[in-house]
């Protein structure tokens, strides 16, 4: 579950999000749309504990974290960071671990779970996004789909009561991204919350149940996917998704 009250955060007097309110509750999906800088993922980086803010407050489950805290409370930000996981746009692999041990290095250090269980979860969840054959690779020797792939098992790995996704098939062709759309739905069904940024409303179509369009830093409307994409209320929702049917 995610509750966002008034979260608004600026740099150096430019207004990055502005009194972004919302809530979502557990084992569903929410797509983030809009234009590129309006925020979207200043407001992930929010959301992950990554990036402190000077307004409102963020509840993820029964941990809470306000302007006040998010820049200065390391013992509530460590915390408040372990309820979610994050995908980057830019991935951030370990170059130095292979894939498998990309995947279990924060469950066997940060979860203490032993080498074998972590392991075993991580080949199982390589062989649903069918990379199983390339558990001792390095990133280097991978494709971008295929590090893009193995970034987001290993959020995964760590089980987040909340997973972020920033454009997390921005490499992928259509299969893979079908691969990942079943994965996160099955992650969503398991009681777990998602939220994915994504300019592709193709890959958001049929799997997230809720979505926001963000426009000049605000989120701008929020609704069932379903209404939002047949009947959007406010015109610049409805230009940017005639947009997107086109490309």
């Amino acid at each position: 579950m995610i509750t966002i009250k008034g979260l608004s955060k600026t740099v150096q007097n430019s207004t990055l999000i502005e009194n972004i309110n919302l809530d979502l509750e557990a084992g569903k999906i929410l797509g983030v749309i809009g234009p590129s800088g309006n925020g979207k993922t200043t407001l992930l980086l929010c959301m992950a504990g990554l990036l402190p803010f000077e307004k409102g407050s963020i509840t993820i489950g029964d941990r809470s974290i306000s302007a006040e805290e998010s820049g200065i409370s390391k013992e509530k930000l460590w915390a408040f960071r372990k309820k979610s996981g994050i995908v980057f746009q830019h991935l951030h692999l370990f170059p130095h671990l292979t894939v498998l041990g990309n995947i279990i290095e924060a469950p066997v250090h940060v979860k203490k779970s032993t080498k074998e269980a972590a392991e075993f979860e991580a080949r199982e969840l390589l062989k649903k996004l069918a990379i199983e054959q390339h558990l001792n690779k390095f990133p280097e020797e991978l494709s971008g789909g295929e590090q893009q792939r193995v970034a987001i098992l290993r959020a995964i790995a760590m089980n987040p009561e909340v997973l972020l996704l920033d454009e997390p098939t921005s490499a992928l062709d259509p299969i893979r991204s079908g691969d990942v759309r079943n994965l996160l739905r099955e992650f969503a069904d398991s009681g777990h919350t998602v939220v994915i940024v994504s300019h592709s409303v193709r890959f958001l179509r049929g799997m997230a149940d809720y979505l926001a369009f963000m426009g000049k830093s605000e989120l701008i409307e929020m609704d069932t996917a379903d209404k939002l994409m047949k009947n959007p209320g406010d015109a610049r929702t409805r230009e940017f998704l005639r947009h997107s049917e086109l490309n």
